[in-house]
């Protein structure tokens, strides 16, 4: 079967879920887009408004800094996959709770099984500390890790860096570095004994 058809069976399987609160505030799910043959995704943290609006990834003043971003190192929008760890807006943008983090995982973790990029890029801490728990995004952004044979790229979020003038700066830095380590010229720190706690997923 089709990498987009795996992907349209995640998304239909989203269309439906009601595993935790969410579902009885959401307009649309927000599951994703892009490339699914891309080597890069990023995952950043759950929908806003204009995302549960319009059922897209990143479409508000964050989305439109990562396409300017993207743009920056030579890369369309469209050439890479894009989702977030929650599929649902939670009310008033509020941050994800456990139990919504957990009710999401399974569907993250396939598609990134489908997808099978060469580098996931992580937007902001909840994504970071998805793959990395006892990685603070403010130390370890820009370093390139491994973990249990993914590559994850820390990197702040976008909106963070809307609010934040240093973020930004960091952040444009650390976009850079993203084709020296899809070519393999920045050094990867390994993670052996990375401990996940019970709300995230087991990578495989």
């Amino acid at each position: 079967m089709e990498k987009e058809e795996l992907l349209e069976q995640v998304n239909k399987a989203l269309r439906s879920c009601k595993k935790c609160r969410l579902y009885r505030t959401r307009t649309n799910t927000v599951p994703g887009e892009g490339d699914p043959n891309s080597k890069i995704m990023f995952i950043g943290q759950c929908p806003g408004f204009h995302e549960d609006q319009q059922g897209r990834p990143f479409v508000g003043r964050a989305g439109q800094l990562l396409d300017e971003l993207l743009a920056s190192i030579g890369i369309k929008r469209d050439k890479v996959f894009i989702t977030n760890i929650i599929k649902d807006r939670p009310p008033e943008n509020r941050d994800p709770m456990v139990d919504e983090i957990r009710a999401c995982s399974p569907y993250l973790e396939r598609q990134i099984k489908i997808i099978n990029s060469q580098l996931i890029v992580t937007l902001g801490r909840f994504a970071t500390e998805f793959f990395i728990p006892d990685g603070r995004i403010s130390q370890i952004h820009g370093v390139p890790h491994r973990v249990k044979g993914h590559l994850i790229l820390p990197l702040y979020h976008p909106a963070a860096a809307l609010r934040s003038g240093g973020v930004l700066v960091e952040l444009k830095k650390d976009f850079k570095t993203i084709p020296q380590v899809l070519a393999g010229e920045v050094e990867v720190k390994e993670i052996i004994n990375t401990k996940v706690p019970e709300n995230q997923m087991n990578l495989i």
